[in-house]
């Protein structure tokens, strides 16, 4: 391979990209927490993501694959990937046709650099399971906020607002 013209190298610094709020939850003390992304590159041809993200506490992450191979490197904080704790310095692959998680983000959050070889689009799996999670924690999906997305790609995101179970305050009894 040679060097192409019109080709070049970007470099771009997290902190000059807008971060988008793509999940949020309520959470059993009343707080609402979500997930923010930086996208760094949604590229169609080739089929490329990578983005960072920040989790806040304590967030709830289905468990998924992705419509490509991808891979998550925590940066700072950590989360729980299934029964695995995940600190600074771990690596998570997820092939085309595996999943991952559920993913719970420690008390401090999770800073993530993740890339996506192929559609970044998620699928889930396990939906039944990640409803009895959330239900446990007491934790409430709210509907996805609106995000921007480059105009070719559409905005695939699972509804989790549909996992919302009704919830009994220990004050309200019964009935």
């Amino acid at each position: 391979m040679t060097e192409q013209p019109g080709v070049r190298a970007r470099i771009i610094q997290v902190e000059d990209l807008e971060p988008q709020q793509v999940r949020t939850q309520r959470h059993a003390d009343g707080s609402q927490r979500s997930v923010w992304d930086r996208y760094f590159v949604i590229s169609r041809d080739p089929s490329f993501v990578s983005l960072h993200t920040h989790w806040e506490p304590d967030v709830v992450v289905h468990r998924h694959g992705h419509m490509g191979h991808h891979v998550m490197y925590v940066l700072a904080g950590g989360l729980w990937c299934g029964d695995v704790w995940c600190s600074p310095g771990t690596h998570i692959e997820v092939p085309l046709g595996a999943a991952a998680g559920p993913f719970i983000a420690g008390p401090d959050g999770v800073d993530l650099f993740e890339v996506t070889a192929g559609e970044g689009h998620s699928w889930e799996a396990d939906p039944e399971g990640f409803a009895d999670l959330l239900a446990e924690r007491g934790v409430t999906p709210l509907p996805n906020p609106p995000i921007t997305l480059p105009e070719w790609m559409e905005d695939r995101r699972s509804d989790q607002a549909r996992f919302a179970r009704p919830t009994i305050r220990e004050t309200d009894g019964p009935g």
